[in-house]
């Protein structure tokens, strides 16, 4: 039987206040445990939550980016639930008016160009809970609150996405959305950015939706792509044997690659909602609405669509450099420096990229800034490098050797543009080498042009990589066709 996926998904991403969500303490990551859990945190007796005012304008901007409906009139009901790290008993949350009503996001299809709407059911503000550590206590538990009251927006996609790629696609449209609005810095490694993927799959051409399983607290988009797949094999093989499939919450085992049962799926009337008594509906005037939607930044698709413009770049170089807010702002302050996007798109997503990678350094803390790589570059346009040298340039500027023209005058890799000099090597090249130029004179032109590189890469070396590519090609031709 051919199986259709069905996936929605329940992203947390944690808002960049300088407070919590309904107490004045601070948020910072990596603070030492229960250092910055406040009275609140702790539900001691008497204490009263006070709204934070930046937390609720970050959710509208959120709400206006994905072009959904803003609840004016922001209403919080208590979710009760009993967890170690959740002294209140409860998390303060919204359930029957969320601040960002229906929205949606585009993402690409996967396996095609075309591109896809995925419905945004509605995003809500929430506190988050603390942390349970399951390390270093000897057999034992410990609860780290820090957390706790962080303010948190959830976004709740409907069941539109088929695949574990779309999935991947529309959490990075997200990511992308929240950086660039600066609403959250979005590191899945400190869960500023995590989510739920609720997975099912049933017969292709039916309507009706299957049972779904809910994975629980996904931290990277590696392991989210595999969690994915590796749920909608195991329902298969269920289904397929006869069994079906149970509604409930499991975990990903990233060293097992399996998901593993939980407890079985709570509904909406298990957590015992009821408003919370202690905080009145926040309202938010269409003034203040209006004033936001004015200082909004430009977005991913905008800054996509201007770069392919202004800029004469392709849509997957645009697609590339666009992905990240960081990267995006390198690009384009190398172009502004050099003033050519052509050749700093090529080295930002290749050389710089693919040191980056390999020494797993992010963008923002390259030890090439923006106007550094735009030195170099000018100085292959100017043609006082070639770009043979200008990598091994790139090379000693990433090893703190100085700026690309400090290396250049240190190391004497000034590019021979002198055609005198370019001659008498390429006659140094065409004496010493009479088998080969024999071979190009009794080739016919096709050959003549695979032929020709054997002689310019002898010029190369015998001018130790300085030689103008250009100046070597054209001299060469005219000497051998001569």
């Amino acid at each position: 039987m051919q199986w259709e996926t069905v996936i929605g998904l329940e992203v947390h991403v944690q808002l960049s206040t300088q407070s919590k969500i309904f107490s004045s303490s601070s948020t910072a990551f990596g603070a030492d445990a229960n250092t910055q859990a406040d009275e609140v945190d702790l539900a001691l007796p008497g204490t009263l939550p006070v709204a934070n005012e930046q937390a609720f304008k970050s959710a509208v901007m959120f709400g206006l980016a994905i072009n959904a409906d803003i609840e004016q009139a922001s209403v919080f009901e208590r979710k009760n639930y009993f967890y170690p790290d959740l002294p209140k008993g409860y998390q303060t949350t919204q359930l029957e008016k969320p601040i960002v009503g229906e929205g949606y996001i585009t993402i690409p299809c996967s396996g095609s160009n075309d591109s896809k709407k995925v419905r945004i059911h509605h995003a809500h503000l929430e506190e988050d809970a603390g942390k349970s550590m399951h390390e270093d206590f000897l057999g034992m538990s410990g609860i780290d609150l820090n957390r706790a009251g962080t303010p948190l927006i959830e976004i709740v996609s409907e069941p539109d996405i088929r695949s574990a790629e779309e999935a991947i696609a529309f959490l990075k449209k997200v990511h992308a959305i929240v950086t660039y609005l600066d609403i959250s810095d979005g590191d899945m490694s400190q869960g500023s950015l995590r989510c739920d993927a609720n997975v099912s799959i049933r017969p292709i051409g039916e309507e009706k939706l299957g049972t779904r399983a809910e994975i629980k607290n996904l931290n990277s988009f590696r392991f989210i792509e595999k969690a994915i797949h590796v749920e909608v094999e195991r329902q298969k093989d269920i289904l397929e044997s006869g069994g079906s499939i149970r509604q409930e919450t499991r975990l990903y085992d990233s060293e097992k690659n399996e998901t593993r049962s939980m407890r079985s799926k709570e509904e909406a009337n298990d957590y015992r909602y009821f408003p919370c008594p202690d905080l009145l509906p926040v309202i938010i005037d269409q003034q203040t609405i209006d004033d936001l939607k004015q200082a909004m930044p430009e977005l991913p698709e905008q800054r996509f669509g201007r770069f392919q413009t202004e800029f004469d770049l392709s849509a997957y170089d645009a697609s590339i450099l666009t992905e990240l807010r960081q990267t995006a702002d390198y690009f384009e302050s190398v172009v502004n420096a050099c003033q050519d996007a052509k050749l700093s798109a090529n080295w930002v997503m290749g050389e710089l990229s693919a040191f980056l990678n390999k020494h797993d350094v992010l963008i923002e803390n390259s030890p090439i800034n923006p106007e550094q790589l735009a030195g170099l570059i000018t100085r292959i346009k100017d043609q006082t490098i070639s770009g043979k040298i200008a990598k091994q340039v790139f090379e000693m500027m990433a090893d703190g050797k100085g700026t690309a023209d400090e290396i250049i005058e240190a190391q004497g890799l000034k590019q021979v543009s002198d055609s005198g000099a370019i001659e008498t090597m390429v006659d140094e090249v065409i004496q010493n080498n009479a088998d080969q130029v024999a071979q190009y004179l009794a080739a016919d032109t096709d050959k003549r042009k695979k032929l020709i590189g054997f002689f310019v890469g002898q010029v190369m070396k015998v001018s130790k990589g300085q030689a103008n590519p250009g100046q070597v090609n054209q001299i060469l031709a005219q000497k051998l066709n001569n």
